[in-house]
This record gives C-alpha cells, structure tokens and sequence, in this order.
C-alpha cells in the first residue's frame, strides 16, 4: 500500500503528532493531514495516542471515532486492550514504536493523535521508563489504598519535592510509581517530560492545537452533555458487566467514574454531568501545560489547513 497518486510528489515517511487539549479537534486534523499527504503522494495512517482510546468499547466517553468516521485511513491502537487490562505508558512505548516503524517501512507517514500527554512524549522523545518492582508496587498499592493518595503525596514531597511539584495529586497511580522507582535507587522522571528532550525520530513534525480558554471551556461543557443524551451510562453498565471496576485504568475515566456513580445511586444526572465537566476543564488545562513544554512544537488555531501544513 503506497497511497502514491498520479502526479504526485513523495517524500521519505516520517512521524507527525497532532496534540493538544481534549475537544480541540484533533482527530478531525489528523484525518485531514492524512488525506493532504495522500493528495501530495504520501501514504499516511494514524496511531493512537489517547490512553482511554486504547480500550474497546469505551466509545462514547473518549469520542472515538467510528470505524465509518476514519474515511478509509489505517487507524492502529485504538480497541486493543479490554477494560479489566491495565495500559501502562511503559508497556504502551515499546508497542505504538514498533507500528510506527512498520508503518514507515511500508512507505508511508505516521500520524501519533492523541492527548494523553506521557503517552506522546513516550514515542516522540527519546527516554526510557525506569524499571518495574511489582512486590514494591503491591506493597505500595495497599498503603494508597490505607492511607490515601495524601499521605503519599507527602511521602513522596519528602524524597522528591521536584517531581511532587509535577504530578498529578489526584493521581495515586503516578504517585507510587514514581515512590516505586525512588525505591529502586533510580531517578523518576516524575510523569514528566526530561529536562532536555531529544527527538526519537529527528524527522518529527510536532503540531499543537490551541482553542481559546472560554470558547474551549463551553464545547467541552456541551460535549459532556451530549455524552450523556448518546448513551454514556448504558455505555458503562455494558462495560461494567465485562470488568469495568476490576480495571485499574478503565475505571477511572473521567465520565465513566461518575456514570458508574449515577448508576449506584451515588450521584444523581445533573451532580454526574457537572463534576465531568469541572474535570474535564481540569483536565484540559493540565494538557495545555504538558504541551507548551514541547520544544519545535508549532501551535494552530482552527480550522487549519492541512495541505498548508504538508506543503511548509
């Protein structure tokens, strides 16, 4: 498969990542890039990576798109892990390389999508993972589960101020991981990105995509409720019934955390939607200030031309 069209010009394949903020539009980009590139004689196909995406049948809360939607373009890693599997970013790396490589040896662009911020930098810099210590990390577990995500947040300011300053206090999971690697006698790279990144492919092109706050703040509100009026919570009670809550990643969605609320009676409707629009905004202002940090990252307003964005 070349993709390659009478008159056109082809180049050497290389890696594209359109990041950026939840609801900026970036899977709408990624499918017009692919198609410009194609125009100019470039086979292109999408890797994802939204680390809730990975999960199949989790549709409606991550706005995946549907099989109908990708317009014939190569989508890979989206559906590959069920929701009682854990996606670790570690065993994420190793798997999303190997089909961009495959991918470029096909003759074709790689387009990495997706706002998971680690999950991006995983591929497109140059870092390894410190290693694992599943007896650490059980032992770890239990005391998150004991004292709260708090007192290991404290532990953790205690070892690691910097990385402290830089995790997320909301989530125990990076906490501990990064307690686990200290443990070890390794240096965290805290769920951040290294002080000075090197790419791992040098032919990268980095496109940011950037919504003005309020504008951003309103389409997300309205994308949660419509969320709810496509069937978020039957969506859910469906995954509960295949393992949902035996997930240590799956479960903790933002939107399927709260509908499973709604569920146990926990949460009413209008308590479910509104606490996944105040962390949805959350969430997305953390995404915006993982990117910013991005060095030869190039940010766009939309619409953006994609054809512009190939022919540069």
């Amino acid at each position: 498969m070349t993709g390659t069209e009478p008159g056109g010009t082809h180049d050497a394949p290389r890696l594209w990542a359109v990041v950026g903020a939840t609801g900026t539009g970036k899977s709408d980009l990624a499918l017009d890039l692919a198609a410009a590139l194609r125009r100019r004689g470039n086979a292109a196909e999408i890797v994802n990576a939204d680390a809730m995406q990975l999960y199949r049948g989790m549709d409606i809360g991550t706005a995946k798109l549907s099989a109908a939607e990708r317009r014939g373009i190569p989508h890979h890693l989206f559906d590959v892990r069920e929701v009682d599997e854990e996606a670790a970013v570690a065993w994420y790396q190793p798997l999303a390389r190997s089909v961009i490589i495959d991918i470029q040896r096909r003759g074709a662009d790689a387009i990495l999508v997706g706002g998971s911020g680690l999950y991006v930098s995983s591929v497109v810099f140059d870092f390894a993972f410190p290693p694992r210590d599943p007896v650490i990390r059980a032992r770890l577990e239990r005391e998150l589960e004991d004292e709260g995500a708090g007192a290991m947040l404290d532990r953790l300011r205690a070892l690691d101020p910097a990385t402290a300053a830089r995790v997320d206090p909301h989530n125990g999971r990076r906490v501990i991981r990064a307690l686990e690697v200290l443990e070890q006698g390794s240096a965290t790279h805290g769920a951040a990105l290294p002080e000075q990144p090197s790419l791992w492919q040098a032919d990268t092109r980095l496109i940011g995509l950037h919504v003005e706050r309020s504008v951003l703040v309103e389409r997300l509100d309205a994308r949660v409720e419509q969320m709810w009026r496509a069937g978020l919570v039957d969506e859910v009670a469906g995954l509960r019934r295949q393992g949902l809550e035996d997930g240590v990643t799956a479960q903790r969605a933002i939107g399927y955390s709260q509908a499973l609320g709604q569920i146990d009676g926990r949460l009413s409707q209008d308590e479910a939607i509104a606490e996944t629009q105040a962390l949805t905004r959350r969430y997305a202002r953390r995404q915006v200030s993982w990117f910013k940090r991005y060095p030869g990252l190039t940010w766009h307003e939309p619409p953006v031309d994609a054809t512009a964005l190939v022919e540069s």
